[in-house]
């Protein structure tokens, strides 16, 4: 499991984002927090999307 970025709950490790939907809602508000999680949703099975490690627990990507 990641961990949010913000009030470090448990998020699934195959999530695009590294905070959970609370948070994110709260910072970017519905409509944005869900344009950004479908991007990058699409970005990840186009391939586009780099996997960076913010939690630093673990230096592998997902596995696909």
């Amino acid at each position: 499991m990641k961990k949010c970025i913000y009030c470090k709950t448990d998020i699934p490790e195959e999530s695009v984002i590294d905070f959970c939907s609370r948070c994110g809602i709260g910072v970017w508000g519905e409509k944005m927090f869900n344009a950004i999680v479908n991007n990058m949703e699409e970005a990840r099975d186009r391939g586009d999307l780099v996997y960076t490690n913010l939690s630093g627990q673990s230096d592998e990507a997902p596995k696909s």
